[in-house]
């Protein structure tokens, strides 16, 4: 476990993919908060980065100091670019998330997820964490064994149930066979992922032959969840129980619940959600775990409510998307803080955007996907495949779905095509929210979807429009 440190007042929300990226993450685990990186996707934003040319060398910095240098150069061979690849010229692709070994990928994933947190951590002893989608299963084992490997301190978990995941790092800590329930859609049996992280990658260089691998830190878990009736379920075994609770409320950036019961919208299009919907935080904290309060409490008022409610904290992701270090492409982070100050930003809880399933939040701002004609415009396509689903064929063989994919091979892979209705391509937008969005050969560029907070009276108050971190957290804890 961990080494024993104050609990965090506020909690550096994990965004987006490289929203919350290693920059954010260290400039708010300075200040002796928790800052957390996005595990989403680390991947591909690697190999991107690389094929950009890794300006300042961080991340080739970071990859020297991976326990597995083999690893390592082969990463650099097939990704690297020396000066960076022409402007408009499309990415080299990574393997897609799937059921079966793939070493590629899984090597990949492993190195991603640490040279993100090893660079987070770097320079300093302040707590680091990793946020991960409970949605984007397939990844979990490898990346959080790649993060576990940099020396993580926290692992949340949201978009779901994350009942394995107590049992998942105890084992990966050992380097032990860790295995994940994945849900096949169609099929009663039981699906298993299983990655053996000496297997699949070897042994961390300076291991003695014949010996196991030194174990590793296991990281504190922290369930991002919506419902005391969750909280409760999850506390209900040693092996199911997490450290702590992120408890959401709906008007949280990104994904959120869907209501309890039947589904309305409102006038706006939005979920209606009603008094079964509400937090019960004195079951929670009979619990006897720490919880943090997260979606519409991004203030130093909020902080003071969470904190005589019996919350340790916050935590807040609207204010840091937003500071300097964000991951967010600047012009996108200008156009929302010029809205926001004007009072014309809107952020919808669209119930159909997510291909999750989920309801999603998304910001009102031009030339994105927000925009009905820059959707309509997209081609649908689905080649980054981190939201796909598995389910079972007539064959009997596991395939993969997207509701964002075109209609007709939805359709044709067992979907209902209504489900398509709607649907963005998240994973493809959400790089370009970074800047590295793919351009394809025929001149194609991918446009941005913004997602945030709906509750914008965080932004009041902020010392100016080009904050930092720290002045973040300064102003959170009343500095």
């Amino acid at each position: 476990m961990p080494e024993e440190r104050p609990a965090p007042a506020v909690i550096q929300g994990g965004m987006g993919i490289g929203v919350s990226g290693w920059r954010l993450a260290a400039a708010v685990a300075r200040t002796g908060q928790l800052g957390v990186v996005s595990g989403v996707a680390l991947d591909t934003t690697l190999a991107r980065r690389l094929q950009r040319g890794d300006p300042g060398g961080d991340l080739r910095r970071a990859l020297a100091h991976f326990p597995y240098p083999e690893v390592a150069e082969r990463i650099l061979r097939r990704y690297f670019v020396s000066g960076g690849i022409a402007p408009g010229r499309p990415f080299r692709p990574v393997p897609r998330l799937g059921l079966r070994p793939h070493r590629a990928r899984d090597e990949l994933t492993v190195a991603g997820n640490f040279t993100e947190v090893w660079l987070a951590r770097e320079g300093h002893d302040g707590p680091v964490g990793i946020n991960y989608l409970e949605k984007v299963q397939l990844a979990t084992p490898a990346a959080a064994y790649g993060a576990m490997l940099a020396g993580v301190d926290y692992v949340l978990m949201g978009a779901g149930i994350p009942s394995e995941i107590p049992a998942l790092l105890d084992a990966l800590a050992r380097h032990a066979p860790a295995e994940l329930s994945v849900t096949v859609s169609g099929s009663e049996e039981r699906h298993i992922l299983t990655f053996d992280p000496v297997d699949r990658i070897g042994t961390p260089a300076g291991t003695r032959p014949g010996a196991l691998p030194e174990p590793l830190r296991r990281p504190r878990m922290l369930a991002i969840v919506s419902s005391t009736v969750l909280a409760t379920y999850l506390c209900r075994s040693p092996a199911t129980r997490p450290d702590g609770f992120v408890l959401e409320t709906p008007s949280a950036g990104g994904h959120s619940a869907p209501p309890r019961g039947r589904m309305r919208l409102s006038g706006t299009g939005e979920p209606v959600y009603g008094p079964r919907d509400a937090l019960d935080l004195a079951g929670v904290a009979r619990l006897g775990l720490p919880f943090w309060l997260a979606g519409g409490y991004g203030t130093p008022e909020g902080l003071a409510e969470a904190r005589a409610a019996g919350a340790t904290g916050i935590q807040a992701g609207t204010v840091f998307a937003l500071c300097r270090e964000s991951g967010l492409d600047p012009a996108l982070r200008r156009q929302v803080r010029d809205r926001a100050a004007l009072g014309t930003l809107t952020v919808l809880n669209a119930p159909d955007t997510s291909p999750a399933g989920f309801p999603f939040k998304v910001a009102g701002l031009p030339e994105t996907l927000s925009e009905p004609d820059t959707y309509q415009e997209r081609p649908r396509l689905c080649d980054l495949g981190y939201l796909r689903t598995p389910y079972l064929s007539p064959a009997g063989s596991v395939g993969y779905r997207c509701a964002a994919e075109p209609v007709d091979a939805y359709v044709r892979k067992g979907g209902a095509e209504q489900d398509t209705a709607g649907r963005r391509c998240l994973c493809n937008a959400l790089t370009a929210d970074i800047g590295l969005g793919q351009h394809r050969s025929d001149g194609y560029a991918e446009p941005a979807l913004v997602t945030l907070g709906q509750d914008l009276s965080c932004l009041e108050g902020l010392p100016s429009d080009d904050c930092s971190a720290a002045d973040v957290v300064a102003h959170l804890l009343g500095g």
